[in-house]
């Protein structure tokens, strides 16, 4: 409704960079928390740029591919900001932070990420995500569990951080699966989030 403090930090994000302005942004936990709300912030813009679409998945291919946003003086899609600079500074706990604005996602933050408290900060979103029944599933007669999409999408950044899709889990859920359980995931909603 009031889009004016969005407008002026996605001006902000357009000019400023850790790539152009690398002082700014002295360790990688400053990096990385000005990328992930960048990610963020930029999501938000682009659903409101392109007529808030009720399903991204219908126009996924322009949002997150042919849709430039500008990072610093340099356009990017919010694909290459995701796969190019966050994913490989590794750390997989930003699955559970960034948001694209729909259903599927994890829960938007009302502050934004602090890089003197980014550790704290991805700790406490990826317990709250792991431990939310929307996104994890455990089905103990079947000896199942279901997970988000997230983690079928980003196989690859968990196994880096534990042995199996439910051991990584296990370091953030209050409740332990067993390993032995049988995997399957929860189909994405791609309906866009109208809160």
């Amino acid at each position: 409704k009031d889009r004016g403090d969005l407008d002026a930090y996605v001006a902000w994000i357009g000019s400023v960079s850790p790539a152009k302005t690398s002082a700014s942004f002295p360790t990688k936990d400053a990096k990385l928390a000005y990328y992930i709300n960048a990610y963020n912030a930029l999501a938000m813009y682009n659903v409101l740029e392109s007529g808030m679409p009720k399903d991204l998945n219908a126009v996924k291919v322009r949002f997150f591919y042919r849709n430039k946003l500008v990072l610093g003086g340099e356009k990017m899609s919010l694909y290459d900001l995701e796969n190019k600079i966050i994913r490989p500074m590794g750390d997989p706990r930003v699955h559970f932070a960034l948001n694209c604005m729909v259903r599927g996602c994890p829960r938007l933050p009302r502050e934004p990420f602090r890089a003197d408290q980014l550790d704290m900060e991805l700790e406490a979103t990826a317990q709250y995500f792991l431990n939310e029944d929307r996104n994890v599933q455990v089905d103990a007669p079947k000896e199942t569990v279901r997970f988000s999409e997230i983690l079928k999408f980003y196989t690859d950044d968990f196994l880096k951080k534990a042995p199996s899709l439910a051991a990584y889990a296990n370091k953030y859920r209050e409740s332990k699966i067993p390993e032995t359980y049988k995997v399957e995931f929860i189909p994405y909603d791609w309906t866009l989030n109208q809160r």
